[in-house]
C-alpha cells in the first residue's frame, strides 16, 4: 500500500512529460512510493510556469525539469502542493 497517498497500490512507475528547448534542472523528491505519487508530482511540476517538460524516476526520486523561467523555490512549492518533499536540487 502506499503510504504516502494511501491509494492502496505499490507499483514501480515513472511519468514522463515532455517538450523540446530550455535548461534542465534535476531535483530529488522524497515520500514516492506508487504511480499515483508520480503522477501527482509531474501534474503539479507541470503546472508551472515555464516548465516544458517533466520526467519522474519513482525508484530513485530523481525529477527531471525542462523549460526556462522557473525558479527552484516555484518547483519545491509545486512538490509540497503534491503532498512531498524537495530533498535535493541540482543542475
Amino acid at each position: 500500500m502506499c503510504t504516502a497517498c494511501a491509494c492502496g497500490t505499490g507499483e514501480a512507475a515513472t511519468a514522463t512529460v515532455t517538450a523540446d528547448g530550455g535548461d534542465r534542472s534535476v531535483y530529488s523528491v522524497s515520500g514516492m512510493t506508487c504511480g499515483h505519487c508520480v503522477s501527482s508530482v509531474s501534474t503539479e511540476i507541470g503546472g508551472v510556469s515555464g516548465v516544458s517538460g517533466v520526467a519522474v524516476e519513482l525508484s530513485t526520486g530523481a525529477v527531471t525539469v525542462s523549460g526556462a523561467g522557473f525558479s527552484d523555490e516555484e518547483i519545491r512549492a509545486a512538490v509540497e502542493r503534491a503532498g512531498y518533499r524537495l530533498s535535493g536540487t541540482g543542475s
